[in-house]
């Protein structure tokens, strides 16, 4: 199955949460975005964290995985120092766990655009050391780029 974007754990809390500020961005966005969007265990784990102890944010958070919207990266024991590589690459940063997969899973699958609203970190970090990572939704509280002529 061709997937062509990255999918975080914050833009999923967006899309769930009407009353998140990036949830309209997250939504056009996600409407103009090829299915499905690749995504780690350790982003569902991070997901269900935060969604909380409510029985119905968790069935709603559920719906979305299991919907066709997103397909679960497997990521073996033999990747993990790569992983770890990355975590002790931004170690000032510092990278977390998710983040981590989701750059390691981009250049494994060779994707360089990740639907997040963590555009600090993924404006850093670089794909293969090199690459930037295309950062969808454009950030709300900036003007879109030009690009010259």
């Amino acid at each position: 199955m061709t997937v062509s974007a990255l999918l975080d754990t914050g833009a999923i809390l967006a899309l769930l949460d009407r009353s998140d500020r990036w949830h309209r961005a997250c939504a056009q966005t996600f409407d103009q975005l090829p299915l499905p969007l690749l995504t780690s265990e350790a982003v569902l784990a991070e997901l269900f964290h935060l969604v909380g102890d409510s029985r119905h944010e968790k069935e709603v958070a559920w719906k979305f995985v299991r919907s066709g919207a997103v397909l679960l990266a497997a990521i073996e024991d033999s990747e993990l120092p790569r992983i770890h590589g990355l975590m002790s690459r931004y170690w000032d940063r510092p990278m977390d766990f998710a983040d981590a997969t989701l750059v390691y899973l981009a250049e494994r699958e060779a994707l360089s655009i990740v639907f997040t609203v963590d555009h600090a970190d993924f404006e850093t970090y670089r794909i293969g050391g090199r690459r930037r990572f295309r950062v969808l939704p454009a950030h709300p509280l900036r003007p879109p780029s030009r690009k010259a002529r």
